[in-house]
């Protein structure tokens, strides 16, 4: 077109046509290329951006704060390695795509409640490395599809009851290296195809509140279930022991103070005294009142209950004690033994001397028995 129009011998009107179509086509041009830009999502600065898997890589990168421009059709968002202190709850609004989120290696100590709200379909979720301390029973609440959960390295010391409920896709929970002392069973049990979990590095109790857990731990590992080692921290007689291997048991005197405190729990409060108490008596004239004794019923002092460590110390101990016993009881049997032999062995000895020597007084008597048998 360009030839057509600088060809020599054209007249000015038909220059004139093909530059105005010429300018026409340009406008075009331009509408349609700033049109395909506005329909392309753009990629945030610095990140790198896979239009094929719809992967958003923004990790490394030293960010303090969530990108605001994260394509909404994104499925993959990498945000580790960087400096995330602290996430709004609008970080992740309007990203429904999202399936896979890591926000590994970070500085995170709390999450809101509902930053989670919009991933209805997140798949994997990873928190690994980073300094929580605290979860909000409802954080997960939205996200019925997720399968993959990381929280280890963190400083979660309790689970709040209720975390897991509607979490039935979940396949893999890692709850390793934290400040976990016990768990409740009843926050596992909304697990029904859970297969791997991961508690280990834990400063585990193997006391009465970690009892329930242990029971779960053994249906879980029946049904199938990969569980790494729950090594006991406290007490001091099962530490380095798996959670797992300690008897049953061990924990029965758990069942006593349950009952004992279920016991204590149905009395029926009274009044102070039943008891009619007695008028004070009257003070004789010229002596000093003697203080009125009190009315007030004296409380019962509820049972302590016994740790597993006092336990397994008194066995010990009353274990040693009757070692003891019964060795100073062989030591004494062996020696009376001895000193009996040894004194059966010397009388022998002495009825064999006695013969050869010469005792008159033993000859006379003979002779006396001698004569009067005649």
């Amino acid at each position: 077109m360009g030839l057509t129009m600088l060809a020599p011998g054209s007249s000015p009107e038909q220059r004139g046509r093909l530059a105005l179509q010429w300018r026409q086509v340009s406008w075009i041009t331009c509408w349609i290329a700033l049109y395909a830009v506005e329909a392309l999502p753009t990629c945030p600065f610095s990140c790198k951006c896979d239009s094929r898997s719809l992967e958003v890589d923004c990790s490394g990168l030293g960010l303090t704060a969530v990108p605001p421009d994260v394509p909404a059709a994104t499925r993959t968002l990498l945000l580790l390695n960087n400096k995330l202190s602290a996430l709004p709850s609008w970080a992740f609004t309007n990203l429904s795509s999202l399936q896979r989120l890591d926000l590994s290696n970070n500085f995170l100590d709390q999450l809101p409640h509902s930053i989670f709200g919009d991933l209805t379909n997140l798949t994997e979720l990873q928190l690994r490395n980073n300094s929580i301390r605290t979860l909000d029973r409802d954080l997960l609440r939205h996200s019925p599809l997720l399968r993959h959960l990381d929280l280890s390295i963190n400083g979660l010391a309790q689970l709040p009851p209720g975390l897991f409920d509607g979490l039935l896709a979940l396949r893999s929970l890692s709850l390793r290296s934290n400040r976990l002392q016990n768990l409740d069973r009843l926050t596992f049990e909304p697990l029904a195809n859970l297969q791997l979990l991961q508690v280990g590095d834990n400063p585990w109790e193997c006391d009465c509140n970690l009892r329930d857990f242990k029971h779960w731990m053994e249906w879980f590992s029946y049904r199938g279930g990969r569980l790494d080692q729950l090594a006991c921290t406290l007490p001091k007689e099962l530490r380095g022991k798996d959670m797992r291997m300690v008897p049953m048991e061990m924990f029965n005197y758990c069942s006593q103070l349950e009952d004992e405190n279920s016991s204590a729990g149905l009395d029926i409060p009274g009044p102070p005294c039943t008891k009619a108490s007695p008028e004070p008596a009257k003070p004789k004239p010229g002596a000093e009142p003697e203080p009125e004794p009190s009315t007030a019923c004296p409380q019962k002092q509820r049972h302590r209950p016994a740790s597993v460590r006092r336990a397994m110390g008194t066995v010990i101990i009353a274990g040693v004690v009757c070692g003891i016993v019964c060795i100073m009881m062989v030591v004494a049997a062996a020696y009376g033994c001895i000193y009996a032999s040894l004194m059966a062995k010397y009388h022998r000895e002495l009825k064999k001397r006695q013969p050869l020597m010469g005792d008159p007084e033993g000859e006379h008597e003979d002779q006396k028995q001698i004569s009067s048998v005649a």
